[in-house]
């Protein structure tokens, strides 16, 4: 019988840098990422911490041989391994400042990679990263995770066949309240380095959230940015990074977008949501409600997609990325798998010696990251000079 990894004939090695005990983004890396059976996660790095890292080992069932001290020592000695034992790709999950390293030290030893968002820690990190994966040939994938949802690529799908007509206004939402009050003050591991300028960047709740926010607007619709007016605000006193942000975009076709990203609005919990109208219809999707997107058209009545793969309505794309029949839910776990795996595809041809897409990838991959940190740099430049209208189009950026 096939392997269900083809022409390779095993399962992915898989590495995991961050995720120690207390992690939750760790944690779910490596649920997504053996979700299909198709990799199994033998190696790791977990903590910055050498004790930690390997007292961490046993919740993930990581030989104590191969939990190790540092990523240097993890790339290092994994890369002396035989072919089929060594690991064939590495995760990172670790807080922002240290992407770039760990990302640079495995994609110089040749091993593909997937890394959390924010992809580095500035825009020069993410440039030097473009041409070392160029280099390398390595695949490169992006946790922006609300990418794999099937609804949204279900969008992207229609959006881009012109089943909406001209896209003329996108707004895009990402609206949480966690971090209402200081909770960086009382030894809170996630809020702590996320409101910590040394370790988030430049940006606070804009980098960590409205970066998906936008992502999200790219990626349904295709549409190039041309300028970005940015106001960013810390409304919790004494916060040095923003909490609250709001951009306008003007798109390189004539339309508008909005990128609205807060984290001090009370009783609201990880909702992403985005309206898209054209000048055949709208839609609407929200990453709380995944399994479900309104279309509207005037003087008709609307329309609800179900995430159904075997629905007429559903394309080929979107029934790919679903696992479950209609009427069961899917969310989030399964579409950060998603990222995962179609990556995997291509890890797969790439060890088979084939060709593969390296920029208009299904998943988000390394130029998507440079357009992510040239929009923080932007927004966070923009909101200095008092909404100043700033080019956004990068050079490096999908079509």
């Amino acid at each position: 019988m096939d392997h269900i990894n083809g022409s390779l004939g095993r399962k992915l090695n898989m590495a995991l840098v961050g995720g120690g005990q207390g992690s939750f983004i760790g944690r779910v890396h490596n649920v997504a990422a053996i979700l299909d059976n198709r990799a199994q996660l033998v190696a790791g790095a977990l903590s910055s911490n050498p004790e930690r890292a390997k007292s961490s080992a046993p919740f993930y069932d990581i030989d104590p041989s191969r939990a190790y001290g540092s990523y240097q020592e993890l790339v290092d000695t994994e890369a002396g391994l035989p072919d089929g034992e060594r690991i064939d790709f590495v995760t990172v999950a670790t807080p922002n400042h240290t992407h770039f390293e760990i990302a640079k030290a495995a994609v110089e030893k040749g091993f593909n990679v997937v890394c959390d968002k924010p992809m580095t820690f500035d825009l020069e990190q993410a440039e030097e990263l473009v041409k070392l994966v160029e280099k390398s040939g390595v695949v490169f994938a992006l946790t922006h995770n609300y990418t794999g949802y099937p609804l949204v690529r279900q969008a992207r799908e229609m959006i881009l066949a012109g089943e909406l007509g001209d896209i003329q206004a996108i707004r895009s939402n990402y609206i949480q309240g966690w971090l209402r009050t200081r909770l960086e003050n009382e030894d809170q591991k996630q809020a702590s380095w996320r409101s910590d300028p040394a370790k988030s960047g430049a940006a606070g709740g804009f980098g960590d959230i409205g970066t998906h926010a936008y992502n999200l607007a790219r990626y349904m619709t295709g549409l190039l940015p041309e300028e970005v007016s940015c106001h960013l605000k810390s409304f919790e006193e004494g916060r040095v990074l923003d909490d609250y942000g709001h951009a306008v975009i003007r798109m390189e076709n004539g339309g508008l977008g909005t990128v609205t990203a807060s984290q001090i609005s009370h009783g609201r919990e990880n909702d992403l949501f985005i309206e898209i109208d054209g000048t055949k219809g709208a839609l609407s999707w929200r990453q709380e409600d995944p399994n479900q997107m309104m279309v509207r058209r005037n003087g008709e009545p609307w329309q609800i997609y179900t995430r159904n793969p075997n629905a007429p309505f559903i394309g080929e794309l979107a029934a790919a990325s679903c696992r479950l029949p209609g009427g069961h839910p899917e969310a989030f776990f399964e579409a950060f798998a998603n990222v995962y795996r179609f990556a995997y595809d291509d890890m797969i041809k790439r060890a088979a010696g084939d060709s593969f897409e390296t920029k208009d990838t299904i998943y988000p991959n390394v130029y998507d990251g440079v357009e992510g940190m040239y929009f923080i740099q932007q927004c966070v430049q923009s909101s200095k000079e008092n909404g100043a209208w700033l080019p956004l189009k990068h050079p490096l950026a999908r079509r």
